[in-house]
């Protein structure tokens, strides 16, 4: 089963964050082959964290909780919220590291949205699929490449979208 797990920065997470990274990163690599997505949401000027995002594949609930709640950023206080949703992933097969190439003049970014599940078809989709809780869709998630934000909210063809930049994860 593939989990959308994505903990929000409290309003000193960045920092947190900063001194735990290669904590983090550990982490991460007992769960290397389960990932298909993973990385910061980032401020407008992309220069700071605002939240963390991780697709993975994992067994069950249990693990899922374990994963999100063992997290070093997560046991440190870094973050204010951190949701968990089943992810029914629209382009299954498919990890972000498909699209390690960027687009020139392109950006990524983390779109999110609380609307019915509709079929979406782009180049540009990296990731996309709908959030479910108890079985029952709450959202969408859409990671996706796109020249601004507006045209994030546009493609994934949503009136109230919520538009994070984001980027790739993982050790630098």
């Amino acid at each position: 089963m593939e989990y959308f797990v994505y903990g929000c920065d409290k309003p000193d997470g960045f920092e947190i964050k900063v001194a735990l990274n290669e904590e983090h990163w550990t982490f991460m690599d007992g769960y290397v082959g389960g990932l298909i997505a993973r990385g910061p949401t980032l401020t407008e000027d992309r220069e700071r964290t605002t939240g963390s995002l991780h697709i993975v594949e994992l067994p069950d609930d249990d693990a899922a909780g374990k994963f999100a709640y063992d997290e070093p950023y997560y046991r440190a206080g870094a973050f204010e919220t951190v949701e968990i949703h089943r992810f029914h992933n629209h382009n299954p097969g498919r990890t972000m590291w498909d699209f390690a190439t960027a687009v020139e003049g392109y950006h990524r970014y983390l779109v999110l949205t609380k609307d019915a599940a509709r079929p979406l078809t782009s180049d540009h989709l990296i990731m996309y699929g709908d959030l479910l809780s108890n079985n029952t869709h709450v959202g969408r998630a859409a990671l996706l490449e796109a020249p601004n934000p507006e045209a994030a909210a546009a493609l994934i063809q949503a009136d109230n979208a919520e538009v994070h930049p984001w980027e790739f994860g993982g050790r630098r």
